[in-house]
């Protein structure tokens, strides 16, 4: 038989409707680009259609090998487990060759696209206020993943060092710290008389509205110094190529994540007991749940089982991974809760070792 290549854009899924568009818009994109390839794409949780639908299309249109890429900025728990897991799974159901592509990383295309963004910022400034007195504070998604979050530390070096900035920080929008409100008031202190905070997000939605949101709120108690809220990256053009590059690395075979702090495989300080984790993903109970949190088969609210949903749409098993494990086109982690949920899980994690900092989100608490 001969091959037939198809792409599936893989996202987290969001419970805003704009979120799901921008995505949406972003698989569009790809399409475009890509056009010799059937391109789909699905969510984790939270929105339709699931990755499952997308690689149902997919195999429907004679696709027998999947190129999938996260579509996702860096490589923590979503990307280096929950995605695999359910690719995984699938391919092993349907007799289906599925290759796994890597995060977005740090790239140049992508500082290319933050930069752009930081100077949309700038342009739109009223004051005649220097680089050198203005401060910049990046805010990245946040994660259990010191690896993932130190990335982001990374895009503010970067970026601080390629403008000229005054100061830099670095802030999360959960799950780690210091958390955005508390960074901003803390950069209110270092005497700069403009303060710009960049969204280092793909997609808008309500984490995004809460960053806007708590800039307003901190710039109204310190009217001295401008703030300047940044667009985050949406479908730039770099983003779009980083996405094509991504695809096309998977059928040259450059698809390794960045291993050498994985918290999954490597003894990182402080989250030593994670190394080989069980691969589970936590998404199997909330796949395609609608905004309002309907059920995906009968759209009759949340899922109660009344509508005797296909036993197939339930959890699975994978068996555990090996220590010291490779990150191989299956990328076999442990996960990690990147966002919050409110609902319980049938499985254990290992605790955020700084679940009790004072910086930190309250939805970590012991």
């Amino acid at each position: 038989m001969s091959e037939k290549l198809g792409v599936m854009l893989c996202g987290h899924g969001s419970r805003d409707t704009a979120a799901v568009r921008e995505f949406a818009v972003l698989s569009e994109h790809l399409k475009r680009r890509l056009p010799q390839y059937p391109v789909e794409f699905g969510y984790l949780e939270f929105a339709a259609p699931i990755i499952r639908t997308g690689l149902d299309s997919l195999k429907a249109q004679g696709v027998n090998h999947v190129l999938a890429v996260p579509g996702m900025l860096f490589a923590a728990g979503h990307a280096k487990n929950d995605i695999p897991s359910v690719l995984n799974t699938y391919a092993a159901a349907n007799n289906l060759k599925i290759t796994y592509g890597k995060d977005l990383g740090i790239d140049p295309k992508m500082l290319r696209a933050a930069g752009d963004r930081v100077q949309e910022a700038l342009d739109k400034a009223c004051g005649q206020i220097s680089k050198h007195e203005t401060l910049l504070v990046v805010v990245g998604r946040g994660a259990s993943d010191p690896d993932a979050n130190s990335n982001v530390s990374k895009i503010t070096r970067m970026l601080w060092e390629g403008f000229g900035f005054g100061w830099a920080e670095t802030a999360y929008s959960g799950v780690t710290f210091p958390l955005v409100e508390p960074a901003l008031e803390h950069a209110t202190r270092l005497g700069f008389k403009r303060i710009i905070v960049f969204p280092y997000f793909l997609f808008t939605g309500i984490l995004v509205d809460r960053i806007y949101q708590s800039t307003d709120e901190v710039a109204a108690r310190h009217p001295e110094i401008e703030f300047i809220k940044a667009p985050y990256l949406n479908d730039h053009p770099a983003v779009i190529d980083t996405f094509v590059e991504r695809v096309e690395q998977i059928l040259t075979g450059d698809t390794a994540m960045n291993c050498g702090l994985c918290k999954y495989r490597t003894q990182v300080l402080g989250f030593e007991a994670e190394v080989g984790a069980v691969q589970e993903s936590h998404h199997h109970h909330v796949e395609g749940l609608s905004a309002k949190g309907d059920c995906e088969f009968c759209g009759k609210g949340p899922c109660t089982n009344a509508c005797k949903k296909p036993a197939s749409s339930g959890p699975f098993e994978l068996a555990s991974r090996p220590e010291g494990h490779s990150h191989g086109h299956h990328h076999h982690h442990g996960h990690d809760h990147s966002h919050g949920h409110d609902h319980e899980h049938g499985h254990t994690h290992a605790p955020y070792p700084h679940a009790d900092h004072p910086l930190g989100p309250v939805t970590l608490k012991k």
